[in-house]
């Protein structure tokens, strides 16, 4: 068991689009690794594809996002901030990810600044690369149940 925070403290995401299942290292504002353990129960699976279920590669690349949003907001300077994808670049796929697999995650976050950062991280599967991708992101603010109505 992780020694820290789980990822909804620490970030907004909740299910059914919670990608993030621990984080086993930080350093908050720099770099994070953690999983995303598929059960094979998702409801994605049932429709992606039929008699083939495959993670989509759209839901690999969220999943490095919201690891490297956990690695942001960990950071002080960052609290009451919501860091939104700005664009995603270099985008590979490189092997099926199947119900049940575990998706190792890595991200190392720079060019950080107030408004917006890049960063790239990669997905593995049993030490085989799944994906891998540059994020571009950009700081909102957190919405309060005031501005919601």
């Amino acid at each position: 068991m992780s020694t820290f925070p789980l990822p909804q403290e620490v970030i907004p995401h909740r299910d059914p689009f919670l990608f993030l299942t621990e984080v086993t290292a930080l350093e908050a504002g720099v770099s994070a690794t953690g999983f995303w353990q598929l059960t094979g129960h998702e409801d994605f699976f049932a429709g992606h594809f039929p008699g083939l279920p495959t993670l989509p590669g759209v839901l690999q690349c969220e999943s490095i996002a919201q690891l490297g949003a956990y690695a942001l907001l960990s950071n002080p300077d960052f609290a009451g901030k919501l860091a939104l994808f700005g664009g995603i670049d270099k985008v590979r796929f490189r092997r099926q990810v199947l119900p049940g697999d575990r998706l190792e995650l890595a991200v190392t976050l720079d060019r950080v600044s107030a408004r917006a950062g890049r960063g790239s991280g990669t997905a593995t599967v049993n030490g085989e690369k799944a994906c891998q991708c540059d994020l571009l992101f950009v700081f909102a603010p957190v919405a309060t149940g005031e501005d919601s109505a």
